[in-house]
């Protein structure tokens, strides 16, 4: 009842004092501006005073010095004499005149007292109001000031993105994370799967937060930072939110990118911040994500008169982390995609005592990690884990997320009640391919040729030991492409000379194919091209796998420097030995497929009347593929540990285990559902059956009793039809 009575609350709307102050603002100006004095009604020339107090029509005079003015009353009898007809009469007036002597009028005003034509008395007086004075001599300047705050406090607010805006640039703008805070983020160890290598270090850190007597009794020390290094979507940022959810201490999270502004200065200001903030939380972690944006190496050179802001920031955070002045109990931890451009006094023992490496996921690690992602979908008994992370080989952590969601999208897109093994392929097939396009329009010569440039690279990829296993072969466009092979492939450790040649073999198929069936070459294979290229360079000047060049590698790591670490005759020769190879590769590719000539044309045919094609149809094709696969290795060994009744979960945490036990019961509940639905679905056909029987029956009972045979038969029919939906099923 509380929480209905909030809701039904009417919330008052706040009262906007911006209007209160234009208001005030406006009032004020107006009373500059129109302030007047109350004791004159006309004011008149000093010629024109001198001709009233002649003409007796001044009663009495007030002088005042200050302002060098006269005030004069006249005598009710003559105010219309002075201001005409639409005076009053008997009203007091009041005439203001400005002098310039004050002895030349004294002088008047006595001549004019001994002639009786002014008998009035002359009075004098000062302007003694003081605060008044004060107050509209500095009202202009008040106004002005109180305006240039009003607008600086909202642009304070606005642009800086602080409370005190441009007055609090210097100040850190790290988030805080308190133990029992609100904010605190709810991710643990539990929601991170795979790296086991990487958490068991993290890990190591908070428990050293947490039972610190452990370590010290034995004489060791807190690391005083880690960096986390890996490429993007790895899980590096998930790490620091399951380090912020589970260490027990303050947490400051910050970006590396926030330590600069437009200031000179403001990043070693907010460095300095941030610690002395640090220190008063000690023992606490500081999390700087994206360091790479402040802790990039510092140049050799001067940098031409200027003011390098970030190499400051850099320094200063340099002192801060190891300096002469220690910070006990202050734990830094940081991430980047890109830690060959850090500076090497960054990365220095004493500063960031640990470097873990939070690499792309293998075999098994996906397969931990899809069950973290699936633990929120209704899935079936059709999606199979361990295919799953076979098919995703290369895939981070990020992009697994992604699959699990687009699945779900395409589900719910395609009105299913379960996220099957088909919405999984083609989220695959949508991340890696791109969107399919099925309104662009291809010739029957378009589409043939495209067939037999898929066809060949299948058919090669076939016949080479260490090619790519083929998965599926389509013609339908996606993305950029107007076709694509679907390969699963194999994350070796390391690669032998045999295996890129294959590799490069197998990419160049499409190009041969084109040149071998259709007589002529087209544009459809620059792709291959690009990376063949690539390949062949990376082999020859970088593997030391040349001919002429054999065991040399000419890699180097300096990002902005222009010169090559060749000559130009080294260059010639990387060029000739490149050109010699995809050569070589390319006529063995041609060899490979007019051995197996009748067999591309018959696959390509294929491709063009159903437009994509597995592995299975293939095989059908060509024979059983003599090569087993490195990711069919470990799936037979983890299915042998199975078999051995240890379930092939020796590698695997609880955390594990218990996400795997999570799937099963989904599934499980996948296939109770749709028996229940299948049940139910058969019991209405039936008794709909029934009810269309007892009408007829009914109706024509003479003919059911004459009849039996055909009664029988309807029956059957009946029976057939009823139980049609259960086999089909």
């Amino acid at each position: 009842m509380e929480t209905n009575k909030n809701k039904n609350e009417i919330k008052k709307p706040r009262f906007n004092f911006t209007w209160l102050y234009i208001l005030l603002i406006g009032g004020l100006t107006f009373l500059v501006f129109t302030r007047k004095d109350k004791d004159a009604s006309r004011s008149v020339d000093y010629t024109t005073f001198r001709e009233l107090v002649t003409d007796g029509y001044v009663a009495d005079v007030v002088v005042n010095k200050d302002r060098g003015t006269l005030t004069l009353g006249i005598d009710p009898k003559h105010s219309k004499e002075v201001f005409g007809a639409a005076s009053k009469e008997g009203a007091a007036a009041r005439v203001k005149v400005e002098f310039g002597s004050i002895e030349n009028l004294e002088n008047f005003l006595d001549q004019q007292n001994e002639e009786g034509t002014f008998t009035g008395k002359v009075t004098y007086e000062r302007d003694n109001d003081f605060f008044s004075n004060l107050f509209w001599n500095i009202l202009p300047i008040l106004i002005i000031v109180f305006v240039w705050l009003f607008f600086m406090r909202g642009i304070g607010g606005g642009m800086m993105g602080g409370s005190g805006g441009i007055f609090s640039v210097g100040k850190s703008k790290a988030k805080l994370f308190e133990n029992d805070g609100k904010d605190t983020p709810k991710i643990t160890f539990k929601d991170v799967a795979g790296q086991a290598g990487a958490k068991q270090e993290v890990q190591e850190i908070v428990d050293f937060l947490k039972h610190p007597e452990k370590y010290t009794n034995l004489g060791g020390k807190i690391p005083k930072g880690a960096l986390l290094v890996g490429s993007p979507g790895t899980g590096k940022t998930l790490l620091a939110k399951a380090v912020a959810g589970e260490a027990g201490v303050p947490f400051f999270s910050m970006s590396g990118s926030e330590f600069v502004e437009m200031f000179v200065g403001v990043g070693a200001s907010r460095v300095r911040d941030l610690f002395q903030q640090a220190k008063a939380k000690a023992p606490c972690i500081i999390f700087i994500d994206e360091i790479d944006a402040i802790g990039r190496a510092r140049s050799k050179t001067a940098a031409m008169g200027g003011n390098d802001e970030r190499e400051s920031t850099l320094n200063q955070l340099l002192t801060e982390m190891d300096g002469f002045g220690t910070n006990s109990g202050i734990i830094i931890m940081a991430a980047t995609n890109r830690a060959d451009i850090l500076d090497k006094a960054l990365l220095r023992a004493g500063r960031f005592d640990r470097q873990i490496h939070v690499d792309l996921p293998d075999l098994n690690e996906r397969r931990e990690i899809f069950m973290v992602h699936l633990k929120p979908l209704k899935i079936d008994e059709t999606v199979d884990v361990a295919q799953l992370a076979r098919q995703t080989p290369g895939f981070s952590g990020a992009d697994i997320a992604n699959v699990c969601n687009e699945a779900a999208l395409i589900a719910a897109r395609n009105n299913k009640k379960w996220v099957d093994k088909q919405c999984f392929l083609d989220a695959v097939d949508r991340i890696i391919g791109g969107l399919e396009k099925k309104t662009k329009l291809l010739t029957a010569q378009e589409k043939k040729t495209i067939a037999l440039h898929e066809a060949g690279h299948a058919t090669i990829s076939w016949f080479l030991e260490y090619a790519n296993p083929l998965v599926k072969v389509t013609i339908v466009p996606r993305g950029q492409a107007l076709g694509a092979a679907w390969y699963m492939p194999e994350e070796r450790q390391i690669s032998t000379k045999e295996e890129i040649l294959d590799e490069i073999c197998a990419t160049l198929g499409g190009r041969a194919a084109e040149e071998i069936c259709v007589g002529r070459i087209s544009t459809g294979a620059m792709n291959d091209l690009e990376r063949v290229t690539k390949r062949a360079y990376g082999m020859i000047a970088y593997a030391g796998m040349g001919e002429k060049l054999p065991n040399i590698c000419y890699y180097d790591n300096q990002e902005y420097q222009f010169a090559k670490p060749y000559s130009d005759k080294t260059a010639e020769t990387i060029d000739e030995e490149v050109r010699k190879l995809i050569a070589t590769e390319y006529e063995r590719a041609k060899r490979v497929l007019l051995e197996h000539k009748e067999g591309h044309e018959k696959l390509a045919q294929l491709l063009v009347e159903r437009e994509v094609i597995f592995a299975e149809d293939l095989e059908e094709i060509f024979g059983k593929r003599p090569w087993v696969s490195r990711s069919d290795e470990i799936m037979a060994a983890n299915d042998e540990k199975k078999g051995n009744g240890s379930d092939g979960q020796e590698g695997m945490d609880t955390n594990a285990k218990e996400n795997e036990e999570i799937i099963r019961q989904k599934i499980v509940q996948a296939v109770i559902e749709k028996a229940e639905e299948k049940g139910e679905a058969s019991a209405e056909a039936g008794t709909t059956t029934s009810a269309t029987s007892g009408t007829t029956t009914s109706a024509t009972p003479d003919a059911a009793t004459e009849s039996p045979t055909s009664a029988t038969a309807s029956s059957a029919s009946t029976d057939a039809s009823a139980s049609a939906p259960e086999t089909k099923a």
